[in-house]
């Protein structure tokens, strides 16, 4: 079993879906916790006491990723109470669908990507700062940027371009022993879009469809990744982009 104690991690956007799975995983593992969210106050107070019944210290960072201010608070405040950083995870991000390219708005298009491109940028560059040597740094990209699907191209388009600031940045500071990769999932069940039930129905069979394995991903899927790319295990992996999508073709 991995282990990542005396690790300090920061997840954003950590109270729900992918990033309180692997918030929660990572306590688990040991590792002290820095949870993010924008609004969501709930949802992070019950990922704070989870992670407390584990025995793990952790703290909730209110933080909009969209503003680099914020951002920057963020890891201040983790310094502040852990002393360092080890692992960040770059996930907080939102998703548009079904909204073909003669509908998107401008509107639409700015608050995406000053969400998942802008806040993944600059997430990861105050990792590249702050991170010990030897650290991890972790985008969670989407499976919409190697398969291209008719209504995403707004938010396809902003969760590729910070898969190439994971290629530059692997290189940048790979001589510190810190590790940069993406884990690029396919659609989630019980998470973002497909988080109720019978969302996207249309979609949800489309994709289905399109997977071998015949099912959505499930939010442990992706936490296993993100377990192997956090501990020792992935030490001389870098600058990779893992697909975790069953074998599927959209």
């Amino acid at each position: 079993m991995n282990s990542l104690k005396n690790k300090v991690a920061i997840i954003t956007g950590s109270g729900r879906g992918l990033g309180k799975a692997i918030a929660e995983r990572y306590a688990a593992l040991g590792a002290d916790i820095v949870l993010n969210y924008s609004r969501d106050i709930a949802s992070t107070d019950e990922v704070e006491a989870n992670i407390k019944a584990m025995g793990a210290r952790v703290i909730s960072v209110q933080a909009d990723v969209s503003k680099v201010e914020s951002i920057e608070r963020l890891f201040n405040e983790a310094i502040s109470t852990f002393g360092k950083i080890d692992i960040v995870v770059a996930n907080a991000g939102i998703e548009m669908v079904e909204t073909p390219v003669v509908e998107f708005t401008e509107e639409q298009f700015d608050r995406l990507f000053s969400i998942n491109t802008k806040g993944a940028y600059f997430t990861m560059q105050q990792a590249a700062k702050h991170i010990e040597n030897n650290g991890r740094i972790i985008y969670i990209a989407s499976s919409t940027t190697v398969f291209p699907v008719q209504g995403m191209a707004v938010y396809g388009g902003s969760k590729t371009t910070p898969r190439y600031m994971v290629d530059v940045l692997s290189k940048e500071i790979g001589h510190k022993g810190v590790t940069v990769n993406s884990i690029i999932p396919f659609a989630v069940d019980h998470s973002g879009i497909f988080a109720e039930e019978n969302s996207y129905p249309e979609l949800r069979k489309s994709l289905i469809d399109s997977c071998p394995m015949k099912r959505l991903a499930e939010v442990e899927d992706v936490a296993n990744v993100a377990e192997f790319f956090a501990s020792d295990m992935s030490s001389f992996v870098n600058g990779q982009h893992l697909l975790v999508n069953g074998g599927a073709t959209q």
